[in-house]
């Protein structure tokens, strides 16, 4: 549980002026955020991103995105690559053989290859390939390097970084690819019922995601190991993880694959409380629960029983007395936003001045205040990172060093202090 009064920057990488992990971009970053008074980072997954730039929708479940690094011909020994491979253990020869792959059959879905390569029966390399197989370990090796400097760059500052996993995984993945067992799909490897949520405010049709859904009952026979190592791999990388849609751990909405929309979907029991056990006790930090949109009482409850915190945003706040997101229901154990990376900025929002929302949040009693980086810089619907349904036109949104300036933030720095909450 989150035990003290706090303040972070909601903004991705991809968000910062130079979207890499050196001094030029993430480090400086940090200063900015040391300076400005806040001792948490908050980004999105940073996992290889899909087609469309979403973090959310990635090859790989463990994998860094290589993208975000400085320098990628840094000279390193074998043997640092050797030991590196051993302690990340399946998940790395997975994706350097799925990446090299998808590569030989022209980035067609795993699917669509032969049989063999399928079904993993006979993964036969050519010594080019094999060659290119080292470089994805030396280019994941290099990656971790650089985000534990970045990592304790930020620690020394005293900034925690706070990261997200997608409660799902691509179904052209190397996670599904190497395991298609873990996943409810059928003969031919295609889904039988995919994810999503039902129609709500974000959509009349509701969300069709599109991920697979698990077989519960094959991860409970493997002690759940896919998913502790999933949760170990997070905390290399954060302090704090927010389980993306964590209402699925009680249930999920489980749509037939051949239906377009997800109107025609039902919820189906998730893994509950033997699962969310065993992957706390393999945690090494805090984990907070993404408990938005209609949740029932069982999912509270759920949460509740396991000390994790959950979010309350707002902007979903009305003058219903009984809505978490109002300001006077808040609770010690609610990581406070103004609104989400899905939502529109405040100013975009419309509904009241966001420097009296971001100052709410500030006063208000969880002990975490989350602030997106775009409210602190009060800009408009223009600088909206998602819109929850569509494809196009998302996960773009940059800001400028020159944006980050001392008339543009001073503000938000004097709205920490009087709040009191911890630097």
């Amino acid at each position: 549980m989150l035990s003290e009064k706090q303040v972070g920057i909601l903004c991705h990488i991809t968000s910062i002026p130079n979207p890499n992990l050196g001094k030029n971009g993430a480090i400086r970053f940090l200063e900015f955020l040391n300076q400005l008074g806040v001792s948490v980072w908050q980004v999105l997954p940073i996992h290889p991103p899909d087609e469309y730039g979403s973090p959310y929708a990635s090859s790989s479940a463990f994998a860094g995105w290589v993208d975000l690094l400085e320098n990628v011909s840094r000279e390193v020994s074998t043997k640092d690559i050797q030991n590196y491979c051993k302690k990340q253990g399946e998940w790395l020869e997975e994706f350097a053989q799925f990446r090299v792959l998808k590569e030989r059959f022209d980035e067609a879905p795993w699917t669509e290859w032969p049989q063999e390569f399928r079904s993993r029966n006979s993964l036969n390399f050519s010594e080019n390939e094999l060659q290119k197989i080292q470089k994805i370990y030396k280019e994941q090796y290099l990656f971790d390097q650089s985000w534990s400097k970045m990592k304790e760059y930020a620690r020394i500052k005293g900034i925690r970084m706070y990261g997200d996993i997608p409660f799902f995984v691509s179904h052209d993945s190397a996670d599904v690819w190497a395991c298609p067992e873990r996943f409810h799909l059928n003969k031919k490897g295609f889904p039988t019922h995919v994810s999503g949520v039902p129609p709500d405010y974000f959509s009349q049709t509701g969300q069709r995601w599109g991920t697979p859904l698990y077989k519960w009952e094959t991860h409970k026979k493997e002690g759940f190991r896919w998913w502790k190592n999933r949760m170990n791999r997070m905390f290399q990388l954060f302090d704090i993880v927010r389980i993306d849609h964590f209402r699925a751990i009680d249930s999920a909405w489980s749509i037939p694959a051949h239906h377009p929309t997800a109107e025609n979907g039902s919820w189906v029991n998730g893994p509950g409380d033997e699962f969310l056990s065993e992957i706390i006790s393999s945690s090494k930090g805090n984990i907070v629960a993404e408990d938005l949109g209609i949740i029932p009482e069982s999912v509270s409850e759920l949460r509740k029983r396991h000390n994790l915190p959950g979010m309350v945003i707002l902007q979903f706040s009305n003058d219903d007395d009984n809505n978490p997101h109002n300001l006077e229901n808040h609770t010690l154990d609610t990581v406070v936003y103004t609104g989400t990376h899905d939502n529109d900025t405040t100013v975009g929002w419309g509904i009241k001045p966001v420097d009296e929302t971001v100052i709410d949040a500030l006063n208000s009693v969880s002990n975490l205040a989350i602030i997106p980086l775009q409210d602190v810089l009060k800009l408009g619907s223009e600088a909206r990172m998602n819109t929850p349904g569509t494809k196009e036109g998302n996960w773009t949104w940059r800001c400028k060093w020159d944006d980050l300036n001392e008339m543009n933030t001073n503000w938000f720095r004097t709205a920490i202090k009087q709040s009191g909450r911890l630097s």
